[in-house]
């Protein structure tokens, strides 16, 4: 294995364990999916329905810089 990949590789998991450590430090007032603003709740007697449009929306776009720098550190 060329040291040029292997040097990628360390940085992809040293970046993972740095944001796992930050999500961690901050997770006691980071608020929880299905309750940011803009997540619509429903309550009507023993119903609950939660569309939580904000959190889908966060998630897709995290989801979307992760993936393209970890594919652009592997080309």
């Amino acid at each position: 294995m060329p040291t040029s990949d292997l040097s990628k590789i360390l940085i992809a998991v040293g970046v993972v364990i740095v944001l796992a450590g930050v999500i961690l430090m901050l997770w006691p007032r980071l608020p929880l999916p299905g309750r940011l603003p803009g997540d619509i709740s429903l309550h009507r007697n023993n119903v609950h329905i939660l569309i939580p449009i904000t959190t889908s929306i966060v998630l897709s776009l995290i989801l979307t810089v992760v993936i393209n720098v970890v594919l652009r550190l592997f080309r």
